[in-house]
């Protein structure tokens, strides 16, 4: 017997987005506030397993073609090379710099080696949840 789902995935097509802006707010906060990589990784992966079930795992699979195991060693890989990234300047391995730009018309922008480390972080946060996720959706 099917079961009708279409409640459930036009209410899910909405609440992902909303997923995805607190995982964004979170990401970019995380500097000044409470947040930053792991929990943003954290919300976008819960964004997906909520996609996974609302949807079936070919239906996900299709939209998102993505080998998370990829997501997940490019963010590690992000990770290592900023932490070099120091140790090549001189300096110890994961110190972070904080540079400024003058941007026309809108002023000086502050820049920072962390969000490039917090990226890595998110994507192998990201790339671990869902791929666990999936190995055990596949099983099931």
């Amino acid at each position: 017997m099917k079961i009708n789902e279409v409640i459930l995935q036009s209410v899910t097509k909405i609440v992902v987005f909303i997923i995805l802006t607190l995982a964004l707010y979170l990401f970019f906060s995380g500097s000044q506030a409470p947040g930053g990589g792991f929990v943003g990784g954290l919300v976008l992966a819960s964004s997906f397993v909520l996609l996974l079930l609302a949807f079936d795992i070919e239906t996900v699979r299709r939209s998102l073609p993505v080998d998370f195991k990829l997501v997940g060693a490019g963010g590690a890989a992000i990770v290592v090379l900023t932490g070099l990234g120091a140790v090549f300047f001189g300096e110890a391995f994961l110190k972070h710099t904080i540079f400024s730009v003058s941007i026309p018309l809108y002023g000086i922008v502050d820049f920072s080696t962390v969000t490039i480390f917090e990226t890595g972080v998110a994507l192998a946060v990201v790339g671990v949840v869902v791929t666990i996720i999936l190995s055990i959706a596949e099983d099931v």
